[in-house]
């Protein structure tokens, strides 16, 4: 163990006389292809690979010196000194020089970057780090040096040093930016086990030390290669090599059998074909086994063990030994010698390594050897990004939705999260198939450029819907399993209501969908229920403090609410921000007069202007009209209010308009529930439950991982309402999946990825509030809009028979009509007129069904393309999966390529709330004007004078028609566009007019969805989800 502790802890870097030059120093021109995750060994050296990227071979040429040439190898009574000091110095030459020329052709490779981790102050210790710091830097490196306390030395219990390290362990193992990890051993008061464990959790592809046992067990192996060799066993060989020697069939002595030096050392050269002994000091007749190899490697750890008179003549002497012995000449009293007697060694052997200036040096080389290929390999694994797709299996017959889903079996989501890019601990799973991931991705990525950013968007659906998530997971597939790009979906979660009503899920369909899709459709990571929660919380706490402002006295509730706990009053952290607004710069309860007091205590809300609602993820038509406040209990004090449908909450539209944790934590805040008497907008902080709030939603704010059926990425992160909220999935998912697709600055524009986005209903709904509220608050620019359209749809807009759920559609949609098709065109042209006036590249994808005749598919494609479609392609990805939607990928990797006139918005935010809704309303619908009504119009007088009057629009509309009106298809005319009522979402950050009556609770048909809906309970499978 001596040596070992030697060994782990005190190579020496020392350098000889100057007269010494190199005998033959190392050239490092070996061979490693970077496109897999492990490297492997060459027949030439197993250590050192050519430094090949991209087909560029970037060679470490040696700087040997011949023995002949002038300054020739230094003599020591008749062997030639093998000099460490000159091979080492020579190899961080080469390797500066190799990241210099990578660097020039590579603009993404960053210098590598080593971190060095050590317990405690020992001198020695700061002494080798100290030496590793220069070499680094020679080597055109950058290092860190953490130092953490030991429990001496900081007076912490025993451990706690060792677990500081486990910490930073932890931390620069997911560091990206972090190439190696070296632990500085021996770490100071720590035993052997707790060393143990810090070495084994240093990630073995960052062990530069090659000190982890993976590293350490696959070096003895041949069914696999490690990442890395340890530094001195690779140093050795190095050596030996620098000396022309041929191992292949030599006889080889190995003096030692510790796991860092001897026993990895007999591996290398079992590798290079030696025929190996290995030996130790307890080895009988070691002598005379010694007296027959050609080359003697001493690691035994006992001063000049190994004498001149045990050795074959001519043999190469490598000296791995760092022992102190007395001498009195020496200022310390002591000198450095190896393991060889070297004055009687040096006359047999024909090379030998001196100590110091021999092995030690090599250590050190072979560590920044070891950082420069961690770097390569990360580098070029980071680049990788490869997905495994999925194969699919299609049927001509396209069976159910739910038949084909659960026929796929689904990629575990950790490989999904790898695939992309996300690391290990940047995953939270929920079962096999979905993950949460955590928003410090963002931060990791945040070096990166965007990927390229397209929206979904449609013409105005049938009541059916026309395949816009279907659309979406197609081209998701399409791009990512067929044309070899980084891919990634973000759609809405789906509310349970219309799941188990009319419209089914939304999963997308046939060949195109998002998997599991039985867990996509249900519960999936509980974001709805916890929105539901926080929902109910604020409601529940707005009747509660009405009760308790009714049924007290200023004095008593002002008392309730800041009790004395101990004598001592504090107020809790809303109340702070509640005085900030009122204006009271105290922070002492008792200092507050009684005028202050009561006015802080009294929130005196007006019933009449309550907007805040109950929320369930159910469709009952019974919940929306209700009476609270009938128990006796409630001493009188009732009042009207509603039950919406989850979705529609406003905090569903905060989470999917949040950018981070803090601000969504600010918007809850500022969510205004009513007005007082005085006309004062309450929020959510005043009621003081905004930060309770925020902890109901702490999870739901990480986006959840998925993928399609064919094993592409998909983030399924919120689902606000397209109507009452502007119904786009989170800008927080949008945002990390773009920073995933996205490419460092001076990689090839080729390389990019696309991030695929729905944005609800048809265009002049979803696309708009995606341009002007969504883009507004992420500063995210789309590159691209996905127009999707459907005969069916158009034909219906065309003139054709009503299009209800539940009824047989009419034969006109299964067979071919152009004059009707034509007619309906126009209503694609409307979409894509208003697509153009945001300053978007433009791709209608026409989603084909089975009816659908070549002329027909042709009809449209035409139309688009005069209306002003920059592309317009059929896409049949429902029948055939990813493969029927290339055309269509390929026309949005052009349009995202194409020059653009750049986004732009529809209206300026600092103009009038009522003239911002006339643009859109006459730019989006069509419409000739609008007309409040007078509660309309007071609603909007009374935000403009509570500050709102600079919010984005967002307006509560049908989706069925470009009109208020879902009866009036194709492009309506003349029509005057009714605005019933405005509303405030203040947390969210927009203003709601309603365009006519508009139902926040949907209700159930005659014969919803969940009569298909039931379980096996032989398998436990759902069965006839959709």
């Amino acid at each position: 163990m001596r040596i070992a502790r030697q060994l782990r802890s005190s190579y020496r870097v020392a350098t000889l006389q100057r007269s010494r030059p190199v005998v033959s120093a190392l050239s490092l021109s070996p061979s490693l292809s970077l496109s897999g995750s492990r490297p492997q060994l060459h027949a030439k050296s197993p250590l050192s690979p050519p430094y090949s990227v991209n087909g560029q071979r970037y060679i470490m040429s040696g700087a040997a010196v011949d023995a002949g040439a002038s300054g020739s190898a230094g003599q020591a009574g008749g062997s030639k000194i093998i000099d460490g000091t000159a091979i080492a110095k020579s190899i961080r030459s080469d390797i500066s020089h190799a990241i210099n020329e990578l660097q020039k052709k590579e603009a993404t490779f960053h210098s590598p970057h080593l971190v060095i981790l050590q317990l405690g102050s020992s001198s020695a210790s700061a002494t080798y780090i100290r030496m590793k710091l220069k070499a680094a830097e020679e080597s055109g490196m950058t290092v860190k040096h953490i130092q953490i306390p030991s429990d001496a030395e900081s007076g912490d219990a025993k451990g706690t040093g060792v677990r500081k390290v486990l910490d930073q362990v932890r931390k620069v193992n997911s560091d990206d930016k972090v190439s190696g990890i070296l632990v500085q051993l021996p770490l100071e008061g720590a035993g052997k086990e707790d060393e143990k464990m810090v070495v084994d959790s240093v990630d073995v592809k960052k062990d530069v030390d090659g000190f982890h046992p993976e590293n350490i067990g696959l070096l003895s192996s041949r069914i696999g290669t490690p990442y890395f060799v340890p530094c001195t066993p690779a140093g050795v060989l190095r050596l030996i090599e620098s000396t022309g020697f041929n191992l292949a069939g030599s006889n080889v002595v190995v003096l030692g059998r510790s796991d860092i030096v001897g026993t990895p050392v007999c591996a290398l050269l079992r590798k290079k074909d030696a025929t190996v002994t290995q030996c130790h000091s307890r080895t009988k007749d070691l002598q005379a086994i010694v007296k027959k190899a050609d080359v003697v490697v001493a690691a035994i750890g006992q001063a000049e063990f190994v004498k001149g008179d045990w050795l074959k003549e001519g043999a190469i002497v490598i000296d791995v030994g760092t022992n102190y012995i007395p001498d009195d000449t020496k200022k310390s009293g002591q000198r450095l010698v190896g393991d060889v007697d070297f004055a009687s060694a040096s006359p047999v052997a024909s090379h030998i390594t001196p100590v110091p200036g021999g092995v030690g040096p090599m250590t050190v080389a072979m560590l920044m050897h070891n950082t420069f290929e961690a770097a390569k390999r990360q580098w070029s694994v980071g680049r990788d990004r490869k997905l495994v797709p999925l194969p699919l299996k299609m049927l001509e017959k396209v069976p159910s939705d739910i038949e084909i889903a659960v026929a796929q079996t689904p990629k575990p989501v950790a490989d999904i999260a790898y695939e992309i890019g996300v690391q290990a601990d940047e995953v939270e799973s929920y079962g096999k198939y979905k993950a949460k991931i955590e928003l410090s991705v963002l931060e990791r990525l945040s070096h990166r450029q965007d990927g390229k950013y397209i929206v979904v968007a449609g013409i105005t659906p049938t009541p059916l819907g026309e395949g816009k998530s279907t659309t979406t997971i197609g081209l998701a597939q399409a791009l990512g399993a067929h044309l070899g790009k980084v891919a990634i979906a973000c759609v809405r979660q789906p509310s349970q209501g219309p799941t188990f009503g009319v419209k089914g899920g939304a999963a997308g369909g046939g060949y195109a969908q998002v998997i599991p899709m039985t867990e996509f459709n249900l519960h999936l990571t509980g974001d709805i229920h916890a929105v539901t929660a926080a929902n109910n919380l604020l409601a529940a706490a707005i009747d509660a403090r009405m009760f308790h402002e009714y049924t007290q006295k200023d004095k008593a509730l002002y008392d309730r609410l800041v009790p004395k706990k101990k004598g001592v009053r504090t107020f809790a952290r809303p109340m702070l921000a509640r005085l900030k607004k009122l204006g009271i710069q105290k922070t002492n309860p008792d200092d507050l007069t009684e005028e202050e007091a009561s006015k802080f205590a009294r929130l005196d809300i007006d019933p009449a202007t309550i907007t805040w609602n109950r929320v369930l993820d159910v469709n009952d038509r019974y919940l929306r009209k209700i009476t609270v406040g009938q128990a006796a209990t409630e001493k009188g004090f009732s009042r009207d209010t509603a039950f919406d449908i989850a979705v529609a909450s406003e905090v569903m539209a905060v989470l999917a308009l949040s950018k981070d944790l803090a601000d969504m934590r600010a918007r809850l805040g500022r969510m205004v529930i009513g007005s007082s008497k005085a006309g004062d907008p309450i929020t959510a902080e005043d009621i003081g439950c905004a930060g309770a709030m925020a902890v109901l939603m702490k999870d739901a704010i990480k986006p959840t991982l998925m993928q399609t059926l064919e094993g592409t990425p998909v983030f399924v992160h919120a689902g606000p309402f397209a109507n009452i909220a502007h119904g786009n999935s989170s800008i927080i998912a949008d945002r990390i999946a773009l920073k995933l697709a996205g490419i460092e600055k001076g990689d090839n524009p080729e390389r990019n990825g696309y991030v695929i986005t729905e944005a609800g209903f048809g265009a002049d709904i979803g696309m708009e509030k995606f341009c002007n509220i969504k883009t507004r608050v992420s500063g995210l620019n789309p590159n691209a809009v996905v127009l999707v359209a459907t005969v069916r749809a158009l034909k219906m807009h065309g003139g054709g028979p009503a299009v209800t759920p539940g009824k047989v559609l009419d034969q006109v949609y299964s067979t071919e009509n152009l004059e009707l098709l034509e007619k309906g065109c126009a209503n694609l042209g409307k979409h894509i007129e208003n697509a153009k006036k945001f300053g978007l590249k433009v791709v209608v994808a026409v989603n084909q069904f089975s009816n659908d005749t070549p002329a027909e598919l042709e009809l449209v494609q035409k139309y688009a393309l005069q209306a002003g479609a920059d592309y317009a392609v059929p896409a049949n990805h429902w029948a055939k999966g990813g493969e029927g939607a290339k055309d269509l990928a390929e026309a949005v990797i052009q349009a995202c390529e194409d020059p653009s006139e750049g986004f732009k918005f529809l209206y300026d935010l600092n103009q009038p709330l009522v003239k911002k809704i006339e643009i859109i309303a006459k730019e989006m619908y069509g419409a000739d004007g609008i007309k409040l009504s007078a509660e309309a119009e007071a609603e909007v007088e009374r935000y403009e004078k509570q500050g709102y009057g600079g919010l984005p629009i967002c307006m509560a509309k049908t989706a069925l028609s470009l009109s208020d009106d879902p009866s009036k298809k194709g492009v309506p005319t003349g029509f005057t566009l009714p605005i019933t009522n405005v509303r405030l979402s203040a947390g969210a950050s927009f203003v709601y007019p309603l365009v006519g009556d508009m139902s926040t609770m949907p209700g159930l048909t005659t014969r919803p969805g969940y009569y298909d809906v039931d379980l096996n309970p032989e398998t436990g499978e759902i069965e006839g989800l959709f």
